[in-house]
């Protein structure tokens, strides 16, 4: 029976990875994005030639008052697409930073990493619980920088130790349904996060990779790839753990 995943930001970046990597295992995908419906539906365009199913709907992770809208859509999409009313793997993937000490954080900046890394994912999840077939799984988005402390990261990275500890409350609390629900936690990835500040800084890119046992940066599909097998049968015994994919960075 063909499994369906709901990517959140999955137009770009680590969510679009994921789709792709997820389609290429034959899962078809609910992309969202936030404001490029382009690049979404460019992503459903390349899902599609991968072989599988895709349909892209907007969603604002930091605006909790859109979310019932949002879940009417799926809704409405899983039974036009799909004539089925649920979906199998949840991956909480949207996300932005910024780059502030604590001295320098306004309340505005910490409210909105908040809205999305931890109010966002807390209420989309419980809104999208009953649509989550029993037995499906959830993948929720950390950061290495929970483990590895880089000044300036102090709001983000506590936004994403919530989110580790919400995991394991989640992996207990769904446990009776066989939901499982698991952690993944990126290391520093060639991205446009935060303007492509690895991937565009040469000087940074060389000195993450002087700090990484396996000797590079990450790529987006180093993630991707974890995550989607991570959804795998192979890996279904895998329950509330956080996965670090860092390729060994400051170990």
């Amino acid at each position: 029976m063909t499994k369906i995943a709901l990517v959140t930001g999955s137009s770009r970046g680590l969510g679009k990875s994921t789709a792709l990597n997820l389609a290429k295992k034959e899962v078809d995908i609910i992309v969202t994005y936030h404001s490029n419906e382009a690049e979404a539906k460019s992503v459903v365009a390349a899902i599609e030639e991968l072989g599988a199913k895709a349909i892209a709907l907007q969603l604002d992770t930091a605006n909790t008052k859109t979310f019932d809208g949002f879940v009417a859509q799926v809704k409405q999409s899983l039974q036009a697409k799909w004539q089925t009313d649920r979906f199998d793997f949840l991956v909480n993937n949207a996300g932005t930073g910024i780059n502030a000490s604590i001295a320098e954080t306004t309340e505005e900046e910490f409210d909105h990493l908040m809205n999305i890394h931890l109010k966002g994912v807390f209420f989309l999840t419980q809104k999208l619980l009953p649509l989550i077939n029993d037995g499906g799984r959830i993948v929720n988005l950390s950061s290495g920088l929970t483990r590895i402390i880089f000044p300036g990261y102090a709001a983000y990275a506590s936004m994403k130790g919530a989110i580790e500890t919400l995991t394991l409350y989640m992996a207990k609390e769904l446990g009776s349904r066989q939901i499982g629900v698991n952690v993944v936690a990126p290391g520093a990835i060639e991205t446009d996060f935060r303007g492509g500040v690895v991937r565009n800084n040469p000087e940074m890119n060389k000195q993450i990779a002087s700090q990484t046992a396996l000797g590079r940066v990450g790529l987006p599909d180093d993630i991707g790839g974890a995550i989607a097998s991570l959804l795998s049968e192979d890996n279904q015994w895998v329950n509330a753990q956080r996965i670090e994919v860092s390729g060994g960075q400051s170990i």
